[in-house]
């Protein structure tokens, strides 16, 4: 399974913004300087967390974005979700019913062993992301932390954040 550099995009931007102040937003400009990728890349992915219910877009010239919910309540299944769509990673195309010699309809009753097979893989893959939020993550990162990653971030954040008033 592959997945798009945008999930990874998605999810080190969610982390980061899961880092803000009550009344923080970071811009797309700013998100994608930290990690060093494309603004416009990095904005439709934005915009797909936003569409989902994953983040918050405040308008204006002090906007940004900013979690719609607790770091706790977001799973890295919301976010791949959210960018790749919930389609599952293998679709049954049923060529068994193709080419020169098609299978007989009796054998069309059940689902294909290889789709079956596939969408139990997806079920476990989806169940693992589903267990994993973002407050998981940054506990995680947290304890390995020597104090160099939390100084990182929050020099930028000193310089970028954008604080909106209440």
């Amino acid at each position: 399974m592959k997945l798009s550099e945008g999930v990874e995009q998605a999810i080190h931007s969610v982390a980061m913004l899961a880092n803000l102040s009550p009344e923080g937003v970071l811009s797309a400009a700013a998100l994608a300087e930290y990690h060093g990728v494309s603004t416009s890349y990095l904005l439709k992915h934005l915009q797909a967390l936003s569409g989902a219910g994953l983040l918050q877009t405040v308008s204006g010239p002090r906007g940004g974005y900013r979690l719609a919910r607790a770091p706790a309540e977001i799973s890295l299944l919301d976010i791949v979700l959210a960018v790749e769509g919930p389609e599952p990673a293998f679709r049954c195309q049923e060529i068994r019913q193709r080419g020169p010699n098609p299978l007989p309809a009796r054998y069309m009753t059940r689902p294909c062993e290889i789709n079956a097979a596939m969408l139990k893989a997806e079920k476990a893959y989806r169940a693992e992301l589903k267990k994993v939020s973002i407050a998981d993550l940054g506990a995680e990162v947290a304890a390995r932390d020597d104090g160099a990653i939390a100084s990182r971030s929050c020099a930028f954040l000193e310089v970028h954040e954008r604080r909106q008033r209440s």
